[in-house]
């Protein structure tokens, strides 16, 4: 029965050592949001999508500094937790796709082409893996207009 119980222990230590999803900080205040852009507005195509930040650094993918990570862009997506995968999104690397947009190297702006229209934008930031800090580091959801 001692035998069992550490086994069931060792067991519990190294699934959460292996976890590593959701486990990088971020410290308290820090936030993202869009700078020049706002919920409401009308634009024309394509968008000037500037990244602004607060409280942490950007720096590339695969960097391992504290403090620090990468911008996500979600576009025309539920916002971050409330997704087809709920609150495990929180814990997971973040997708690669249209509605989902890496800025790896450490970017801070982009100019996007969308078609007109209303467009849901959410800025997310990643740690070195593309996951969400702990708590998360999201702007709002805005929507805008393309003209």
């Amino acid at each position: 029965m001692k035998h069992l119980f550490m086994a069931i222990g060792l067991s519990c230590v190294l699934a959460a050592g292996t976890a590593g999803a959701g486990e990088t900080a971020s410290p308290p205040g820090a936030r993202v949001f869009f700078d020049g852009l706002a919920d409401g507005d009308s634009v024309k195509s394509p968008v000037m999508v500037k990244f602004g930040i607060e409280g942490m650094k950007v720096a590339p993918a695969g960097t391992d500094m504290e403090h620090s990570g990468h911008h996500h862009l979600f576009i025309d997506r539920p916002v971050l937790g409330e997704g087809p995968d709920g609150a495990d999104e929180l814990d997971a690397n973040i997708i690669s796709d249209e509605q989902h947009v890496h800025f790896g190297k450490g970017q801070t702006e982009t100019s996007l082409e969308l078609a007109p229209g209303e467009h849901r934008l959410q800025l997310v930031l990643g740690d070195k893996d593309h996951i969400p800090h702990n708590p998360p580091v999201v702007s709002e959801q805005i929507t805008i207009t393309v003209e």
